[in-house]
């Protein structure tokens, strides 16, 4: 091969790479102007969405007048009396969750700054314990179990949403600690969870699921891990 066909060659094909990127990127330039484009169909579902879902459906309380009203007071009761108690006052603590409608055992111990969002919903065995900055998301029910420990940064999340909704109702579930459980610090529990009695819940775990008693568990999802053995005293 002579040099003369040698530099057709070389340009044939220079000329074939050079159209095939030309005709990706004209594929590319197309599509991107078809994704950004108003689909014809979309707009027909959000316009069907706004006649049949008023935007007040997005501001509308699922609460009760009573519920919204017992909240402002607790709030109120809250920042003056239990926040800035000192933190051996436990009985003082115990005896406004009492005023505020929360079953509370003997010798219970919670922390001053534990966050609670409605205490009528709270259920605390005797001698368990709630330690610092715990967050007791109470829409629906919460009960902890005698001589059960909830650590500190915990968070019992009693409520969600429902995603497939587009005003994105409350979705409200009970959690269940059972006797002798401890929960490590910064556990995340989700609405509906019951966690079996003499479980130990692992550092930052966030349970989905049941947990079955007498076991060590942790992760995310948090997961039994192995059998909790006790040794005698």
């Amino acid at each position: 091969m002579n040099s003369t066909t040698h530099g057709q060659e070389l340009t044939k094909r220079r000329s074939m790479c050079t159209g095939g990127a030309l005709e990706k990127l004209t594929n590319l330039t197309v599509l991107g102007l078809f994704i950004t484009m108003e689909n014809p169909l979309m707009s027909l579902y959000r316009e069907k969405i706004q006649r049949e879902l008023p935007s007040k459906h997005f501001r509308k309380s699922q609460f009760s007048f009573r519920n919204r009203l017992g909240r402002q007071i607790w709030s109120f009761v809250n920042f003056a009396l239990f926040r800035p108690s000192p933190r051996f006052l436990n009985c003082w603590r115990r005896f406004i969750l009492r005023l505020f409608g929360a079953k509370v055992g003997k010798k219970v111990r919670i922390q001053p700054s534990v966050k609670i969002w409605a205490p009528w919903n709270l259920y605390l065995e005797d001698y368990c314990s709630i330690g610092v900055e715990v967050d007791c998301y109470s829409v629906g029910k919460i009960r902890v179990g005698e001589c059960t420990t909830v650590s500190q940064g915990s968070v019992l999340c009693t409520a969600s949403h429902d995603y497939t909704v587009l005003h994105l109702p409350l979705i409200v579930k009970d959690i269940v600690i059972k006797p002798y459980v401890w929960l490590c610090a910064e556990v995340f529990v989700m609405p509906g969870v019951t966690i079996g009695e003499g479980t130990v819940i692992g550092v930052r775990s966030v349970v989905f699921k049941d947990i079955p008693s007498w076991k060590v568990a942790w992760g995310c999802p948090c997961r039994a891990m192995r059998p909790r053995a006790l040794v005698s005293d």
